[in-house]
């Protein structure tokens, strides 16, 4: 069954990452799906509905949101997944579903009803969007992930580098292209260290991180992303 799990986010410098990282490296893993120290590269297509509502429901303060996406990593198409991260406060729950690409294809031709035929939950409930609520692609999200975790409450540190995103309309073939054309939405030398763990954070971690000293945001990439875009359109 799912639970909810914390979600923290911060804003940190290129400084106090170099510090963090070599801090969190001593303690827990590196992420098994890492190409190499620097992580892997997240790639995510955003859904969203005619109205925005994902995007202004984030900057009125809406205490639980939910949003939609299609995820890949390093640009291939072995691991497709649909994901709806669900938000109350602080916490989260994410549900995925695996998609082919042919049935990525389909998606975004506009071929979806076999979403409804699907067993999952949330392939369901992303159907039932797209036919009633208009939900449509909106933005691409791209950045580098390094990832630490560890057994004891399932903690997960990630410090995610790179923020960027694609200014034109969102074509399929976006999703997979290595050589997308993006822009960068979070100026160096700033990136976003995430913090998610379960029941409680370990004590060697909070110790390390002295959370207290940096700068804690309810940081939205889609959000950030979505703004960018929207920037380089008015010019």
């Amino acid at each position: 069954m799912k639970k909810f799990r914390h979600e923290l986010k911060f804003y940190i410098n290129q400084f106090e990452y170099e510090i963090l990282r070599k801090k969190v490296g001593a303690v827990l893993s590196l992420d098994a799906h890492s190409n190499d120290n620097s992580g892997y590269l997240i790639r995510s297509l955003y859904f969203d509905n005619m109205h925005d509502n994902d995007l202004y429901e984030k900057n009125y303060g809406i205490l639980r949101r939910k949003k939609y996406r299609i995820r890949v990593y390093n640009c291939s198409d072995q691991v497709i997944k649909l994901e709806r991260k669900n938000r109350v406060g602080e916490y989260i729950m994410k549900e995925s579903a695996s998609l082919s690409r042919e049935e990525y294809e389909k998606i975004m031709s506009w071929d979806y009803s076999f979403l409804n035929q699907r067993d999952e939950k949330v392939m369901k409930d992303f159907y039932f969007l797209l036919r009633n609520e208009h939900l449509s692609p909106r933005l691409i999200v791209d950045y580098m992930r390094e990832a630490y975790v560890g057994k004891e409450s399932d903690v997960r540190i990630t410090f995610d580098k790179g923020l960027s995103t694609c200014s034109g309309n969102v074509e399929p073939n976006y999703l997979f292209n290595p050589h997308l054309a993006t822009v960068e939405a979070l100026s160096f030398p700033t990136l976003i260290m995430e913090v998610k763990y379960n029941e409680y954070l370990p004590t060697i971690i909070r110790h390390l991180l002295q959370l207290d000293r940096h700068h804690r945001s309810a940081i939205s990439k889609y959000v950030i992303c979505r703004e960018k875009k929207m920037q380089l359109q008015n010019f």
